[in-house]
């Protein structure tokens, strides 16, 4: 089967049973790097996109999933994470600890295993759109089912709307 998902994606994947999201994989000839890309490439609202954000907690890596139309806030996820300092991941780290590059670091499927967090907001939808590894794919999924694959611990982590 051909995919557009990056090879390590659809190999992790394809080894936890999860071979029928590969065919759901999308790719666009335009980069969808950014939320606000990915969310004009597929013509959905940007809360659909479920952004895969990375965050050294007293240095070690913790992902933290959370729609596109939301901003972590730092200080709410150092208090969850009962962490000292929470700083946003380089892309180096990124990069050591997901395997992917910055605008294509799907939600699951990592290098390394890493703990995440997903923020409730995710929730308000019955799809949302993640990245499949590369800065031009994403594919859609049930957001409980993300959480699920993603062995993720729901969290309010978001910025409050004023």
């Amino acid at each position: 089967m051909t995919t557009t998902a990056h090879p390590r994606f659809a190999a992790a994947v394809e080894e936890s049973g999860l071979g029928e999201l590969l065919p759901r994989v999308r790719g666009f000839p335009e980069a969808t790097r950014t939320a606000a890309e990915a969310a004009a490439a597929i013509g959905c609202e940007l809360s659909r996109i479920c952004k895969s954000l990375v965050f050294a907690a007293d240095g070690v890596p913790v992902l933290v999933l959370v729609d596109g139309a939301s901003r972590v806030d730092v200080e709410r996820l150092r208090q969850e994470l009962g962490a000292a300092k929470v700083t946003r991941a380089d892309a180096g780290l990124v990069r050591e600890t997901t395997g992917y590059a910055i605008g294509g670091v799907p939600p699951f499927g990592h290098r390394t295993r890493t703990r995440v967090l997903a923020d409730r907001s995710l929730l308000a939808h019955e799809v949302v759109w993640a990245a499949a590894g590369t800065p031009y794919t994403v594919f859609p999924i049930a957001p409980e089912e993300l959480v699920a694959h993603a062995g993720a611990t729901l969290v309010d982590v978001r910025e409050r709307q004023a």
